[in-house]
């Protein structure tokens, strides 16, 4: 996501670091570039036009302009103006100890998806949330939002087949969810292809009806401009508390993302980031504003590893690193736990400094092929690889689908990281220089 606008604005800052002294031509000049990266990303023209007036007001100030490192103060400058722009801290929901939350949005934005998302992530954080189907115009919405709530083992309410009438499935609905027990409703409403007085009027009494705690809108992220003008008419015509943005991870411009706070004045409080249930995220300003300027987001990919890491088993493998032990074995138990983590491209997005690799794809392909030469071998072989002889790495390479010459590479690459773990000085060195990745950095 971003990965346009973060690539140019990169160069931009790079080049006003390189800069001893700034001026204030230098400073103009890349702005001018920074104006044009926001608007080809589709950030909206007013958006990006006030954006940089309160940027050049604070970078043009004296105290900047005549520091030791002024190029590195702008540059915090834009990156404390950008988090300010997405929405400053992270907004959590609003919900009592019993809750109802509405979630409205237009057909094909993922809005039923996005509500079983929203239900396994409060299951994760301790609610007891239900589904309510209301969505009565879009065929199979039902049925696709009862398969969700099975994948996720949360209760769903289903109206009666036939039904039309919308505030008697929303009054029922809520009647079924007062004897489940449980503490959070969500109720999924109907969409439309757009935007219409009809579907606005409907909305309008669903929400008189249920008088939500909150009222989310889903955003399609690549729709852009699109969906600023939708999240406008929305907010005018029911009044939401806050968005959630879905398809993060197939926008390479994120303009939309920019836009919705400063156009709609609501929070965007959860982001999709692909299909899978558990790819839903709680919307941090501050540590987007940091994924786009490419200084990454450590901070969420330390949580990403707190809650796919089991501590004991981290330890085992690091003791086993630092005393030389490490076999494919291991490998392999790190190989899946880093698998849990998501797609190799957004945990790239998330180490400072690699956000602007590239042929991820490809990248994600080798991994796959990695893990399918270890997961051919036997325990024994993974135990003492050096046992691999030629007809032992044709029977791999076979049962793989790789070449001998892959095989052959791995085992290379696996024998010298385990050389480089029995002088972990040097090895620390080597990290270092490859850009502070390593973990090997405590005594």
């Amino acid at each position: 996501m971003f990965s346009r606008l973060s690539d140019k604005l990169q160069d931009v800052f790079k080049d006003l670091r390189g800069h001893g002294r700034i001026s204030e031509a230098n400073v103009n000049d890349a702005l001018r570039e920074v104006r044009l990266a926001l608007l080809e990303a589709d950030v909206h023209f007013k958006v990006a036009k006030d954006f940089i007036a309160r940027v050049k007001e604070k970078a043009l100030g004296e105290e900047v302009l005549r520091s030791v490192t002024p190029g590195q103060q702008i540059v915090k400058i834009f990156q404390d103006e950008l988090a300010a722009l997405l929405g400053g801290d992270a907004v959590p929901l609003q919900l009592g100890p019993q809750a109802r939350i509405l979630v409205v949005g237009l057909n094909g934005a993922g809005k039923t998806t996005t509500c079983a998302k929203l239900a396994a992530w409060l299951k994760k954080n301790g609610r007891t949330p239900v589904l309510i189907a209301c969505d009565l115009q879009r065929p199979a919405a039902i049925d696709q939002l009862a398969t969700l709530a099975g994948q996720i083992d949360v209760p769903v309410y289903r109206p009666a087949p036939g039904e039309k009438n919308v505030l008697r499935v929303v009054h029922d609905g809520m009647e079924w969810a007062k004897a489940q027990g449980h503490n959070v409703e969500i109720y999924d409403t109907a969409g439309r292809q757009d935007l219409d007085e009809e579907l606005i009027g409907e909305l309008r009494k669903v929400k008189d009806l249920v008088q939500p705690h909150e009222s989310l809108l889903v955003c399609d992220a690549a729709t852009g401009q699109q969906a600023v003008g939708v999240a406008e008419r929305f907010h005018g015509g029911v009044g939401v508390t806050g968005l959630i943005l879905t398809k993060l991870d197939g926008d390479a411009r994120g303009g939309a993302a920019l836009s919705l706070r400063e156009v709609t004045g609501q929070p965007v409080k959860f982001a999709g980031t692909g299909e899978k249930m558990d790819a839903f995220e709680v919307f941090h300003p501050d540590r987007m504003a940091g994924r786009i300027l490419g200084m990454g987001d450590v901070v969420s990919l330390v949580e990403k590893a707190a809650e796919n890491f089991e501590v004991e088993d981290a330890a085992r493998l690091e003791a086993r690193m630092r005393g030389g032990h490490f076999d494919l074995n291991d490998f392999l138990e790190q190989f899946k736990m880093l698998r849990k983590m998501g797609p190799l491209e957004n945990l790239l997005g998330l180490i400072p400094g690699m956000g602007k690799v590239k042929n991820s794809g490809s990248d994600e392909k080798q991994m796959r092929r990695v893990e399918a030469i270890v997961l051919s071998m036997t325990p024994g072989e993974r135990s003492r690889p050096e046992v691999l002889n030629a007809r032992r790495r044709q029977r791999i390479a076979r049962g793989s689908g790789t070449t001998v010459t892959e095989v052959n590479s791995l085992l290379l690459r696996f024998s010298d990281m385990r050389k480089l773990m029995k002088k972990p000085g040097k090895l620390k060195k080597m990290m270092a220089r490859a850009g502070g990745m390593g973990m090997l950095g405590r005594n």
